[in-house]
């Protein structure tokens, strides 16, 4: 962290300079077009499982023409025929929030009971520069809110983007964001492994920047079905492992 900040003081006056530069040019794609809930029936089975999506502009389907390319639809899908099960699912996003902000996005809604809470956020927290140590009181604050409003159990968390490829950005912006973008990763990383019904699910493998949208910032339909199948094979395999036992405990 120190080094970090080291850095942004050598480097403050370009940093800020192309940050204003990038806002005024950056290419602006429009969240996904469709339903932002919806319901995977499978026959036959057993009460169907929630879910609750939660985020910035990933979660909201940038970079996809429409939510059927995007990453709730396909982990409900995914996760559905992974499980045999049916699956109720709906999306709360909103572009440009940060963590602080997607949980007042969350409570300005009126949201049914779920099960699984799944989140995409963190990027717009590199950009405002929010401090470790508050962006994961932030998560922490967002998974408990979840849990209290929904009595979501169960939680899916998706690391940052290696923003270190993200081509909208010049040269040092784009290795002081990919930088600070790891440092915030890595503190998701380890207060995620000490919560006993949250899984974390790394975007570090996102890293080439071909499979990125046109706007060289926001995932690629490769990418979110990719990213899609990771959170329902850990979601599967967090709730196998929860399953032999009462998972009483909230998340967080």
């Amino acid at each position: 962290m120190r080094l970090t900040t080291l850095y942004k003081l050598l480097l403050g006056p370009v940093l800020l300079a192309q940050g204003r530069r990038l806002r005024r040019t950056a290419l602006r794609l429009k969240e996904a077009e469709g339903e932002r809930s919806g319901i995977v029936t499978i026959e036959g089975s057993q009460s169907p499982l929630k879910l609750l999506f939660v985020g910035d502009s990933t979660m909201a389907g940038v970079g996809a023409r429409h939510q059927s390319a995007a990453l709730a639809p396909q982990v409900a899908a995914n996760l559905a025929e992974r499980l045999g099960r049916s699956i109720h699912w709906q999306m709360v996003a909103k572009s440009g929030v940060n963590t602080k902000q997607a949980l007042e996005l969350v409570r300005a809604h009126q949201i049914p009971t779920a099960d699984v809470l799944i989140t995409a956020l963190g990027t717009n927290d590199v950009t405002s520069q929010t401090a470790p140590l508050k962006f994961i009181a932030d998560y922490k604050n967002l998974v408990d809110a979840v849990a209290k409003q929904t009595g979501a159990r169960f939680g899916a968390i998706s690391g940052l983007p290696p923003l270190h490829i993200a081509s909208a950005a010049p040269q040092p912006l784009r290795w002081y964001l990919g930088r600070y973008a790891h440092l915030l990763d890595e503190h998701l990383r380890r207060w995620t492994a000490l919560q006993q019904n949250l899984t974390y699910v790394s975007l570090q493998w996102a890293s080439n920047p071909k499979d990125m949208a046109e706007d060289g910032f926001h995932p690629g339909e490769n990418l979110y079905k990719a990213w899609a199948n990771l959170l329902a094979e850990n979601i599967a395999t967090l709730l196998s492992k929860r399953a032999s036992t009462d998972a009483t405990n909230s998340l967080g």
